[in-house]
């Protein structure tokens, strides 16, 4: 049964914020100090955890480091010829910006799941610190694409072609315009006109909301897209992934985009389409939290610091207000960091994996639902994926994991020990581990329960997927991982709260044709959720890219 490194990734009781210590108080602001000279640091340097907050930093190992990612980055950007953008749109062109020209925005597919959160199987208990976040609406919805390219009939039912305009959320016009803004609008108006696909050999149209859309704008990003990486920020917060454990999904992201031999890095930032905010919030939790605290308030004005610091010294912040800048983030408290910014908060492109529509925090059509992975070994990230084929799955549905949040112990109180073809533990026992582990479970059953935790993000839906189980989401008001490309329903099974006393009953209605449907379609969706070394075309890698210059493209407006 895996276990989880402690993680003080749960949140504190709300109640305790109400009975700080003063002592608590005084290391916040040691901690803040400590920031200070951290922001203030060149790139270069990697100053010891020791000399953070003015003594020691708390070193706990939450999670195991373990992956490794690579970016791709490209500076001559070529079409196919009959698709190229013509010179002029190379050309500088009038500032004047209105929010005319076609929108790519897919009606969404039903809301899967509120809320999911989880840390597979034994994690640690975390502190609870969702103080005084502003609540915002956002009521914004962005369809999915699906990709494919070359036309035929065959494929007219799997595209949605509802393309039709919607303001994107908060529009900012750029103080003055450039060449990417134009590259920007042209991917827009080809995304919106994609031609038909069908029988693409590496594209599964199934699996996508519309693979027309998707392959047409992945082709655009390949072609034309470049990111720029501030090298500002010194070591641990910045430029230091992990690469092992719950959180290793935004270290392995860093790690690949900041490697050698990048597909879509630029050195110039007057190129760039996205700008890359190169800090680690598992590194902040790590490095500037003070245990027993319960504040995040040294974190927040440490990230609002640095992007102070970032304005000031650039252009490029100000010139959109934060809107082509992005950030990847996979601890439960990434979200809440942000809330003393408010260009950060509301701007900027979030890549989260706790994107929960209920906080407020997440904007939906603007942010990015980045996939929670568990990695064991970074050397060896795909090792033990696989599992029985579904005519040898004899377990109807498995679940192992501590009781936390307000799904698990309802799951449990149901399930627990009460159904032979329902296997909910709060811990596996002995005298089953025995038999066969955690792992083992999974790969032999039909489904994996993927119940919300304290926050809406689990690693065990990715989990579930590279074992071949079909994954079934308790959670309400989470947007899934790739949801603005994906179609989740091809491939698991959202089960709203309420239904959880229900949930056998929900499972044995599925026929057993559409089982075998889905945990073929969870193998042919693997793909997208893997970390390679050297990223691999439509990797996990390449779909967070995308879904970022999805999330751009989408927003730009039409220049006069």
């Amino acid at each position: 049964m895996p276990h989880h490194p402690s993680s003080p990734r749960r949140l504190l009781p709300r109640k305790l914020l109400q009975r700080r210590p003063a002592v608590a108080a005084c290391a916040a602001v040691a901690v803040l100090a400590a920031a200070a000279i951290l922001l203030a640091a060149p790139t270069t340097e990697a100053p010891s955890r020791t000399l953070l907050a003015g003594g020691s930093i708390p070193s706990r190992s939450r999670e195991d480091p373990h992956a490794t990612a690579e970016g791709r980055f490209v500076e001559s950007s070529s079409l196919p010829p009959a698709e190229a953008p013509p010179p002029s749109l190379k050309a500088s062109f009038s500032s004047r910006i209105t929010p005319a020209g076609p929108s790519i925005f897919l009606a969404p597919a039903p809301s899967p799941v509120e809320s999911v959160d989880d840390r597979v199987m034994e994690e640690p208990e975390q502190p609870d610190i969702k103080e005084n976040l502003p609540k915002e609406s956002a009521p914004f919805l962005q369809e999915p694409i699906s990709s494919d390219s070359t036309s035929s009939s065959d494929v007219s039912e799997d595209l949605d072609m509802s393309v039709h305009t919607v303001p994107p959320p908060n529009p900012e016009i750029p103080l003055w315009s450039t060449a990417a803004d134009a590259e920007l609008i042209y991917a827009k108006k080809e995304i919106a006109n994609a031609p038909l696909v069908s029988g693409h050999p590496d594209l599964y149209a199934p699996l996508f909301r519309n693979v027309s859309i998707f392959k047409r704008s992945y082709e655009l990003m390949e072609a034309l897209l470049k990111v720029y990486i501030y090298h500002d920020g010194a070591k641990p917060i910045f430029h230091s992934p992990f690469l092992k454990g719950i959180y290793a999904s935004e270290g392995w992201f860093m790690k690949l985009i900041e490697g050698a031999d990048q597909d879509f890095v630029v050195r110039d930032p007057n190129r760039a389409h996205l700008f890359y905010l190169p800090y680690s919030s598992r590194q902040l939790e790590h490095n500037l939290y003070v245990p027993g605290s319960n504040t995040l308030e040294p974190l927040s004005i440490f990230v609002k610091n640095y992007i102070d610091m970032i304005s000031a010294k650039f252009p490029y912040w100000n010139r959109t207000k934060g809107a082509d800048h992005f950030f990847v983030a996979c601890h439960d408290w990434g979200p809440y960091t942000t809330k003393l910014h408010d260009e950060l908060r509301k701007n900027t492109i979030k890549a989260l994996c706790n994107a929960d529509l209920s906080e407020g925090v997440f904007i939906r059509g603007r942010d990015v639902s980045l996939p929670e992975t568990y990695v064991r070994s970074p050397r060896k990230p795909l090792n033990g994926i696989g599992g029985k084929p579904a005519s040898q799955r004899s377990i109807l549905a498995f679940f192992a994991g501590q009781m936390h949040g307000r799904v698990r112990p309802i799951l449990l109180r149901h399930w627990g020990d009460k159904d032979a073809d329902m296997r909910i533990y709060s811990r596996l026992p002995r005298r089953i581990t025995r038999r066969m582990n955690y792992v083992q479970h999974m790969k032999s059953s039909k489904y994996c329960i993927c119940p919300m935790g304290y926050e809406v993000n689990s690693p065990r839906i990715v989990e579930a997927i590279y074992y071949g189980c079909v994954p079934v989401i308790i959670a309400d008001n989470f947007v899934l991982p790739f949801d603005d490309v994906l179609d989740w329903g091809a491939f698991s099974v959202v089960v709203p709260e309420s239904d959880v006393p229900r949930l056998k009953e929900v499972l044995l209605e599925i026929p057993e044709s559409r089982y075998v449907a889905m945990q073929s379609n969870v193998r042919k969706v693997q793909r997208h959720f893997l970390w390679h070394a050297k990223p691999v075309k439509y990797d996990i890698f390449h779909m967070i890219l995308h879904s970022v210059w999805f999330s751009r493209v989408n927003q730009v407006l039409q220049v006069q």
